[in-house]
């Protein structure tokens, strides 16, 4: 668990954030709460605040009733890193063309070049893992969660009372992993999109149905 828990509540969308580089544990309401079966606990108000061991509690035993979050398709992570690749291909060109420049006036040169194929491994092989293990995602019948990040940790809680319409969009190297990315248009100004992508396409389009299914039945 990290050491800083924050809260933000939106008409339409609930994020939560874990910052381990925050000592101690605050709760950022930007709202008068969310519309959904599941209600922050009492205790807490507008703005960042310390939480009592009391509200911490409540704030703990709201979160541990969330359901558990999936895992996304294996085909993200190869969409992860062929992003990665493209991107540390233009970052050693350019490099490359750096080197040239500084052997052309007499320069050293070597270090630039290094320095970009270093990055480049991270993009290409330890930076897509470590984002890929990070994301996750549930769909209870009337909450959509999606959790993601390294160092700061977003769970955002869509309830489908607030969901407007769905797309369900792929990209060229989506579409050549086998993925897809399903984004929920809210009626909150404030995050009003929740992209979840790394969908296997036919799960997506389940999710989809299953999401459109609940928002005809829900009583919001």
């Amino acid at each position: 668990m990290f050491d800083r828990l924050s809260l933000r509540i939106e008409h339409a969308v609930l994020e939560r954030y874990d910052d381990a580089e925050f000592h101690g544990s605050c709760l950022k309401s930007g709202g008068e709460g969310v519309a959904g079966a599941m209600p922050p606990p009492m205790g807490i108000d507008k703005g960042v605040v310390s939480l009592e061991p009391g509200v911490l509690l409540a704030y703990h035993t709201w979160m541990d009733a969330m359901p558990p979050l999936a895992p996304l398709d294996p085909g993200f992570l190869r969409v992860l890193r062929w992003r990665g690749a493209i991107q540390s291909a233009v970052l050693v060109g350019a490099a490359a063309l750096a080197e040239v420049v500084l052997n052309r006036k007499g320069l050293p040169n070597g270090i630039v070049l290094a320095v970009a194929i270093a990055i480049g491994l991270w993009l290409t092989i330890v930076s897509p893992q470590r984002r890929f293990a990070h994301w996750g995602f549930a769909f209870d019948g009337r909450e959509l969660h999606v959790a993601h990040g390294w160092l700061t940790r977003v769970h955002t809680v869509v309830p489908v009372g607030r969901v407007q319409h769905i797309d369900l969009r792929q990209s060229p190297v989506e579409r050549g992993c086998g993925v897809a990315t399903l984004v929920l248009h809210t009626a909150g100004t404030d995050h009003s999109r929740v992209a979840v992508p790394g969908l296997a396409h036919g799960h997506a389009e389940a999710v989809r149905d299953r999401i459109r299914a609940a928002i005809e039945t829900s009583p919001w």
